[in-house]
This record gives structure tokens, sequence and C-alpha cells, in this order.
């Protein structure tokens, strides 16, 4: 066993492998850009080194900045974690040329599985089943035409260099299929470079099922069973699952062969996944399933099988580095229960799933289940790498109850001010037809608006005036609703939330979870967060009527005195009370001639920002 690693990677799967290492007493390395200094790999590794600014670029893809950290640090072996060098052969050659040890796969299988076409044709040589389609050389218009017109549309068009998601073409009709062949040639170009596409049959109802593979330097290959992908937005994975559902023991086998069958033919080493493209329009049966890509390294979902097999992958890829056999025999690897993985991102999914980036001022994951995390509470999410948070593994005795375990873990997510889409995760793992495993890789694209929550709900309506006027202590409803003298009691009471105005009612015992975040406001419900916070003065006086006023706190501050009583008289413009933030005082003066109504605070009280203070009220009322 080599007795340093260098990780030439960030985030959770540096993490991740460092946990293991430490576990096996072996001296880790983290490499590091100034974007991330301050994050939790650098701390936890036993060294760590600078390796440049935050582009990836300049850092994490800079093969002679690694080597040379290496160098320095005296490391015994890379491991590259997924994406980045993982599956760059020039890299995997480099290291191996220094005399240090590759914890991947050998150069020779990465470039044997790096083209698509490629891959295929070998694929095809070794008996593993593809997906009808057109792999040739002559990359002319007229013969791409002519070989889908002879599948029959739709059809995909796929760059033959291309990875998530890009230069990737669906056609349904002949007349579109020259235009549509030109965006794609132009997007392999500008992403690969690499123009050249293949011509595959579009499947109606696609499933993504993958088989974890492993093998040693002897020659030994085992497969650790499969993982469904399915649920995906824009070829991106969101959850995964092992093992895949409605998969018979035939069908099973035969995927698992054919995945062994596809290592074996390219002289395998380490961890891999075979890719399969099910076409699930009438179940899951052997000749329906199909070879669609190898990725040559550890894959972000390793965790769902680990879950199920009780093995560790990261310990398997240091020991096969290192010359040890593998760890365990075919016949002594079998499934425990079920598992799910969700991909926690930073992103807003009600605004059109655009990234969102910042200091995680509030950070709490679940502990009920696995977490596998790059970031901490008061963390940076920046815009220079992947923006995941987390990954939330969840293990049951049978899918049903993992997939419990699961909605339960996400919707008690909570993240402020950077959003997530926790709240999706969690409408997911209880949507019906996702608990049926009615699912394929249309999924998201079928459900996505019942699925994202752009608005709030009633419940999450009465559970912001629930939360407001606990806040508030004794009598909220007079500052919340708008109480007026003889008036008829309100048992609504206006609220905002993420500065639109609502109708709620805080209705005994619901129970509603505020907290203050800076200078905000925050309801959590179901992996959901809200800003909420009470209307502003106009915006009362607007809703309840024209003898109404009520006075809010432009900020939040101190309150240094209170100037006048309940009940007390005052004309338009005179001082109330007045408040200090930032060494400054702000007087709040009556908005017309009236009475003052219910004072909320007193001096020496502290206040937030559009906190209800007081209510002046027309005199005739």
């Amino acid at each position: 066993m080599m007795d340093s690693l260098l990780i030439a990677n960030r985030g959770e799967i540096a993490r991740r492998i460092i946990r293991t290492a430490k576990m096996l007493g072996i001296r880790t390395i983290a490499v590091y850009s100034e974007a991330d200094a301050g994050l939790p790999f650098v701390r936890e590794a036993d060294e760590a080194i600078a390796i440049g600014p935050p582009p990836a670029r300049e850092s994490y893809l800079s093969e002679a900045r690694i080597l040379e950290a290496a160098r320095k640090t005296g490391a015994a072996a890379i491991h590259p974690g997924y994406g980045f060098l993982s599956e760059n052969a020039e890299f995997a050659e480099a290291v191996e040329k220094a005399g240090i040890v590759w914890v991947g796969a050998p150069p020779a299988a990465i470039r044997a599985m790096g083209l698509k076409d490629a891959a295929k044709e070998l694929m095809q040589a070794a008996g593993v089943p593809v997906t009808p389609g057109y792999l040739g050389p002559d990359q002319s218009d007229a013969r791409l035409a002519a070989e889908a017109d002879a599948i029959g549309y739709p059809v995909l068009i796929k760059a033959v260099a291309g990875g998530g998601g890009k230069g990737m073409r669906r056609v349904d009709r002949a007349q579109d299929f020259a235009e549509l062949l030109a965006s794609c040639r132009r997007e392999a170009a500008a992403s690969f470079g690499d123009d050249r596409v293949l011509i595959e049959r579009y499947i109606a109802n696609p499933r993504h099922i993958e088989v974890q593979i492993f093998a040693d330097k002897s020659g030994n290959c085992v497969h650790l069973f499969e993982r469904d992908c399915s649920l995906q937005r824009r070829h991106q994975k969101v959850i995964e699952e092992a093992p895949a559902p409605g998969l018979d023991t035939a069908t099973r086998v035969a995927i698992c062969d054919a995945a062994v069958k596809a290592a074996k033919a390219v002289n395998y080493v380490g961890a891999g996944t075979i890719e399969f493209i099910a076409d699930a329009s009438s179940g899951l049966n052997p000749d329906r399933i199909w070879f669609m890509e190898m990725n040559t390294r550890l894959q972000v979902e390793h965790p769902v099988t680990e879950a199920i097999t009780g093995e560790d992958l990261v310990l398997w890829q240091l020991k096969v580095a290192s010359g040890e056999p593998l760890p365990k025999r075919q016949d002594e690897i079998a499934v425990n229960g079920w598992a799910f993985e969700a991909r926690v991102y930073a992103e807003n999914p009600a605004a059109g799933y655009l990234p969102s980036t910042g200091r995680l001022e509030h950070l709490k994951l679940p502990t009920s289940v696995r977490v596998d995390s790059g970031v901490d509470e008061g963390d940076e999410i920046t815009a220079f790498y992947d923006p995941m948070i987390a990954k939330i593994i969840a293990h049951g005795p049978n899918r049903e109850a993992a997939l419990w375990k699961l909605a339960a873990a996400c919707a008690g997510i909570e993240v402020w001010p950077v959003r997530s889409n926790a709240g999706l995760l969690a409408r997911i793992a209880t949507d019906p037809d996702f608990r049926a495993a009615r699912i394929d890789t249309g999924f998201l694209d079928r459900h996505g608006e019942s699925l994202v929550a752009s608005e709030p709900d009633e419940t999450v309506i009465d559970k912001a005036a629930a939360a407001l006027s606990k806040s508030m202590g004794s009598d909220p409803w007079s500052a919340l609703s708008g109480f007026r003298i003889a008036a008829t009691s309100d048992s609504r009471v206006r609220v905002r939330i993420d500065g639109h105005l609502h109708w709620g009612r805080a209705r005994p015992g619901l129970e509603a979870k505020a907290i203050e975040i800076d200078e905000a406001t925050v309801l959590f419900d179901s992996g959901n967060a809200w800003s909420i916070g009470l209307p502003l003065a106009s915006e009362i006086e607007t809703n309840h009527g024209v003898g109404d006023g009520a006075i809010l706190s432009p900020m939040p501050g101190l309150v240094i005195s209170v100037d006048v009583a309940e009940g007390d008289p005052v004309a338009k413009g005179d001082r109330l009370l007045t408040v200090e933030a930032m060494k400054m005082e702000h007087s709040l003066r009556a908005p017309f001639d009236g009475i003052v109504g219910k004072l909320q605070v007193s001096p020496g009280v502290r206040v937030s920002e559009n906190q209800l203070v007081a209510s002046v009220m027309k005199g005739e009322e």
C-alpha cells in the first residue's frame, strides 16, 4: 500500500478520498485553487498545496502544477477523483512516467473508451449489444442523412467526443436533419474540438442503467450490480438508486455479464462504470438494453453501490492501484436493501435552475442519513466550479423505506441565502409516479411544473403568518391584521413572502420554523427557504383601509426612545420613536393626523428590518 496520496480534485470527492486514505494510515495531500483555500478538504488533508488561481484551467486542469505539487510533497500516488483530469490519458501517462502510482484506469483503456464511435465498435466486436445506429467514418451530410432515414425517425445526432449532454440533438423529421446536424457539429467543435458525429435510434422511453465494475492487475474482474440514473435534467443526473427498479434476475445477469465482458475487452484495471440505455416502453428485458458508453473513473453516484454492498469503493481503488488483488470474488458480493442518492445543488429551480452563488450563512444538512458534502456553513459557493452542496444517501431494507428516508432528509435541509434544489428533491421523493417507479429520462420534463415550488402554497403562507405572529409576542393579531378601534376582528393576516404580499391565517397548532439570519427572517419548509416579513406601511394602509397606518422599522437596529403613548393624538410628521443603526439615529414619524394605536416596542429593544413597531389610526376611527 502506498504511504502518501495526492488528491488531484476538490470539494466532496476530495473529502471522501481523504476519509478512506486516513483510515488506511496514508498521508493525504490536497491541492487547491485560491478560491478554495478555506474549504474543509484543505483543512482535513495532512498537507495542502496551492496550485493557482480560481479558473480550473489554471489550477485543477493544470497537469504541470499538479505534478510539481506531487514532486514537492513526495506523493507516492495521485487519485484524480472524478471530472477534471480523471479521464485524461495523457495526464495518466505523465503521472506513471514520473514514477507515481496512478489511482485510475490504464491510459490505453481511457483512450479506447473515450470516443463514442470507437468504443461502440469495440463493444460490438466483444459481443456487447449496442444501440442501433451509424458509427462509420463517412461524415458527409448525404451519408449521415441516408443513415438516419434507414434507422427511422426520431434519431439522435451525438458528438463522437461528446459528454455531459453537449453535442446532442434529437431529430423528429427528415426535413429538420440538415439544420440540426449543422447545429450539433458547431457545438461539438466548440466544446470538444471535434465535430464528428454518430447517429443512433432515439429511444422513446429511455432508462439509464449503469453497472459498477472493478478489475485488478491480474485480470480479475467483477461487477457490484447496477444503478438506475434515469432521473435527469438536461442529461445531468439528479437522483440515482440501486438496484434498478423493475429489473428481473435474468435481465440483471445479462447486463452485469455484458459489463464485465466490456471491461475485459479493454484490459481494464480499477473502478469503472458501463452505461446502458434501456427501452422501457414494455418493461426491461435483455434484448432492449444497449451499451451507451463507459466512464473510466469513479462515479459521483458510487455511494449508492457502497450502501447496498457494504463495500468501500475508494478502498478498493487504493488496494488495486497498489497491486493487490480484488478484495472479494464475485460470489462474495451481494445486494443488501435499497439506496438512493440525491444531489443538492446551489441553484434556483423556480428561476429556471439558475445557479446560485454566495456565502452559506446558514446550512443545515441531515444527520439521519449519509451526507457527502464539500462545504460547511460559512463557506462560499463560487461560479468557478460545479455548484454541488452535498449528496444525500439514504439506505433502507427496501425501496419504499429508503425513499421515505430520502424524502424526510431532503425536506429537513436548510440553506440560506444561497438557493438550493432541496425542495425539488423532497417533492420528487414523494411524487406518486416516482414512488411507483414510473420513471424514464423524461420524468422531470413531464413533471417539472408540479415539482417546483415557484410560489408559496396556502400552507406555507399560513406558516409564515404563524411564525410572524409568534415573533410579535402578545396580541399579534392587531399588529398583523391592521387592528382598528371598534372594528370587526379579522383572523387573516397580511405577510410578505419573497417580496410578494399574501393573506394567511396563523392557525393554532401549525408548526413553523423561522429564524433570523443576518437581516432576514427565513421560513424553512420541506426543503424550501422563504424570506418572510411584515408588509410595508404603505402596503398595509392600501390593503387595510384609509384609516390604517403601520410603522415599520426601515432597518435592523436598537430602539433608543419612544416619544408617545398608546391613545395619544399625533399630527402628521410628529416623531413617534427613534431607532439607532450603524451609529446613526432614524426618527419614525406619524404618516398622518391620528391617534397612536398599539405600541409594539419599548426603549432598549432590538428590531429587525420591516418589523412592525407601532400603528397610527385616523382620529375619526
